[in-house]
């Protein structure tokens, strides 16, 4: 299936999300099948757009949330094996919040030719997550 038949343009959002490269070689590795996240998307999101941190600067595939919200307590006794952090990380990453989400990654697709961002003008990389408009999808979509 094509990405562009996938990351539909219009009425509901896909995002992109930062995440350090050390966490995104564990989720295509399917070591790590949750992503967390301290705060979530206020809007529907269909997808999901990986965005590998410096120094790689590289957006890698894309996945389809799944969002469970509970305090960090249980998304530990929960998802503890799947999450690719061990628990110190894991309580230091939720220190002084009372709720945690964990995305659960459905259907990945990992591209077979990372894009580089520094290829595009104007990128800014987001802190954790930014909504992309219907023209940052197409850039996208032209990269592949």
């Amino acid at each position: 299936m094509l990405f562009s038949n996938l990351l539909k343009i219009g009425e509901i959002m896909n995002v992109l999300m930062s995440i350090k490269p050390c966490f995104v070689e564990k989720i295509i590795s399917f070591e790590k099948i949750y992503e967390l996240r301290r705060t979530i998307f206020k809007k529907e999101v269909e997808h999901v757009v990986i965005y590998s941190s410096a120094p790689e600067k590289k957006i890698v595939g894309y996945f389809s949330p799944e969002i469970n919200k509970d305090t960090p307590q249980n998304i530990w006794d929960e998802l503890y094996e799947h999450l690719g952090i061990d628990y110190d990380d894991f309580f230091d990453y939720f220190s002084g919040k009372d709720i945690g989400f964990a995305l659960k990654i459905n259907n990945l697709k990992i591209f077979e030719e990372a894009i580089d961002t520094r290829d595009f003008d104007n990128f800014k990389a987001p802190q954790s997550f930014k909504y992309l408009n219907n023209n940052e999808t197409e850039v996208i979509m032209r990269q592949l």
